[in-house]
């Protein structure tokens, strides 16, 4: 009354009658990830679909689990009498050590909560794993396979097989319930596009001798 102007509501309380286009795509192609990560977590639980095949998709996740890569690298750079073959080992630790790192990283500064259908029965967790996004299985499977099919003389059937363990991996993470779809492409990304740094900063005796004076 009085000619006076009502009080604008709070931002949050006012209906947005255009919403822009970027704005529906996003929410759509979430709602779509979402969908299709619940659909496809046929092995998040022992009463699931696929819930017999959960054993086999746990072992799949312990060998992309960054502890048991970290201790056979370190294992295998401790029973190295080769400078070629200790030079390829430091620069795959260097590589899974800088994975470990942004992969963490990124997981606190998006912190998108995992899939409410997964069971948190994961092999040796930190306190960063508790969020979705990247998947860091994801990230090292790519990583690590291209820099085998790199570094390492194979046969063409054991590279199809390194590739295949990469694509397995990562399938095997939405399966399980652990991540949504988009968590996954990205870390296959993540990780394919780390293996450059990883090449870029390569190590070597004349780049760092001292690292290579401790072995």
């Amino acid at each position: 009354s009085g000619g006076s102007a009502a009080a604008p509501l709070p931002e949050e309380d006012c209906m947005k009658l255009n919403p822009s286009f970027v704005g529906i795509a996003l929410s759509s192609l979430l709602a779509i990830d979402l969908w299709a990560s619940k659909r496809l977590g046929v092995c998040a639980g022992e009463g699931s679909a696929w819930g017999s095949a959960r054993p086999l998709m746990k072992v799949i996740e312990v060998s992309g689990h960054g502890i048991p890569w970290l201790l056979g690298t370190c294992y295998g750079l401790c029973q190295s009498d080769n400078s070629a073959a200790r030079e390829v080992l430091l620069n795959l630790l260097f590589a899974l050590l800088l994975d470990l790192v942004l992969v963490a990283v990124v997981k606190g500064l998006v912190k998108r909560r995992r899939p409410t259908h997964n069971k948190m029965d994961m092999f040796v967790t930190i306190s960063v794993d508790k969020y979705s996004f990247p998947s860091g299985h994801a990230t090292r499977a790519a990583l690590v396979c291209r820099f085998v099919l790199h570094h390492l003389v194979l046969a063409v059937p054991l590279r199809v097989l390194v590739v295949l363990w990469a694509i397995i991996v990562g399938v095997s993470r939405v399966m399980l319930g652990r991540h949504n779809v988009t968590d996954v492409l990205f870390g296959l990304l993540l990780g394919y596009a780390l293996y450059s740094v990883v090449e870029y900063c390569w190590l070597s005796p004349l780049s760092a001798p001292a690292i290579f004076a401790l072995w």
